[in-house]
């Protein structure tokens, strides 16, 4: 990997955990300093590296950066006003620090307080949109460039590709690819938190084959949004998120036929089907044992407060909390999709059902947190398919239809 893609990974990685992690944190420390040496070591080769987004390409100078691939934060960075980036040597921890703040209140469309600025001490990190040939303003000092009045705009398109290479590489290899799961809930906290509010932002499927990564997304979703309407940390919250994406990994194993029957399952397709929360939470384990919460949240997503459900328990026991939430969004999501055996409920009689079964189906404070938050934030919620772009900042227009499963 060349010194300019390990800087850019490094610099993305860096504003994804900064939007997960406040000042001070362990966690946003780490990254910032690993993305400040990887600048360090790109200026020892270079006096003046200039960094263009254009569109889906990056380009470093004037050659493209083929080795990124499908690097989405090229547009991203882009959509946000920042289309050039430029260094010069003597940039110090503390301004380069500032200046990732500054980049992510543009993707996030947060006020900057202007007094806690020190221009002297910017000019040797410039950014800004790529002005017409001949201009002499087209990159101007951070400190110069005004907050953008446009909402930026954003797909799950990305996401949802990564998951379904996820469940490949599970599939052929039988081992789980841990950073791209952490990444793709990275990326699902960034789309919920654009807007000044928090936004709930749910795919719509299209075709039922492709039911478990559109399911997958939407638990993860709804999970981090419940967890932090429950007052937990953004450690927390972002571990309650990578269960949820994992949450029905061991589908995988099970036939396509099976999977997608549209008819009743007989006694040996069920005996099939209720194989993936053991298959799920083995996959999970075996992967990566660091990955206990995520696998125990597999095993026990389908275990009701009653103590029915399935895997069946040789002896009773409570679940984790994190299954207890888990198991809410993943009734929710699951009843407001169409299947090929019943149209989707209407989300007012999801949450009826889900308050009926308080105490029995569902832990109590998880279930009575998941209704109240869903009643209050039903404007939040943005319906879209892989392909639709949602707008962060200013007014959020909800796009579900009532009676139509997200």
């Amino acid at each position: 990997m060349s010194e300019p893609v390990r800087f850019l990974n490094t610099f993305a990685q860096s504003l994804a955990t900064m939007s997960l992690y406040g000042d001070g944190h362990p966690a946003r420390e780490r990254v910032i300093d690993q993305a400040y040496d990887s600048l360090q070591r790109l200026l020892e080769t270079e006096s003046r590296p200039r960094f263009s987004f254009l569109g889906h390409d990056v380009v470093h100078g004037e050659v493209a950066l083929r080795e990124l691939g499908e690097w989405d934060w090229g547009s991203r960075l882009a959509n946000a006003g920042v289309q050039r980036l430029e260094f010069e040597r003597g940039t110090s921890r503390e301004e380069f620090e500032m200046f990732l703040e500054e980049v992510l209140a543009r993707l996030t469309l947060q006020a900057i307080d202007s007094t806690t600025r020190s221009p002297e001490k910017r000019s040797t990190i410039k950014f800004g949109a790529i002005g017409v040939k001949g201009s002499d303003d087209s990159v101007r000092p951070v400190e110069a460039v005004a907050m953008p009045t446009a909402g930026m705009r954003y797909s799950l398109n990305d996401e949802a590709a990564a998951v379904r290479w996820m469940h490949d590489e599970v599939l052929d290899t039988g081992s789980l690819p841990l950073i791209e799961a952490e990444s793709v809930v990275r990326s699902l906290s960034l789309a919920m938190h654009g807007d000044k509010n928090i936004v709930i932002p749910l795919l719509q499927l299209k075709e039922f084959d492709q039911y478990t990564t559109t399911h997958s997304l939407n638990v993860s979703v709804l999970t981090m949004a419940l967890a932090e309407w429950m007052g937990m940390g953004a450690k927390d919250v972002r571990a309650f998120g990578v269960a949820g994406l994992l949450h029905d990994l061991g589908k995988v194993r099970i036939p396509k036929d099976v999977l997608t029957k549209p008819g009743k399952l007989t006694d040996e397709e069920w005996a099939i089907m209720r194989r993936h929360p053991v298959d799920g939470a083995k996959i999970i384990y075996e992967s990566d044992r660091d990955l206990d919460l995520a696998a125990a949240v597999a095993y026990e997503h389908h275990i009701m407060i009653n103590g029915q459900g399935y895997p069946k328990r040789h002896f009773d026991r409570g679940v984790h909390a994190a299954s207890k939430i888990v198991h809410v969004c993943d009734v929710y999501d699951a009843l407001r999709t169409n299947r090929p055996y019943r149209a989707a409920w209407e989300s007012e009689k999801v949450l009826t059902h889900m308050e009926a079964g308080v105490g029995t189906d569902f832990d109590t404070e998880s279930a009575t947190a998941f209704v109240t938050m869903m009643r209050s934030w039903e404007r939040r919620v943005a319906v879209m398919d892989e392909s639709t772009e949602m707008s962060l900042g200013g007014e959020l227009v909800v796009t579900a239809i009532e009676g139509k499963a997200p």
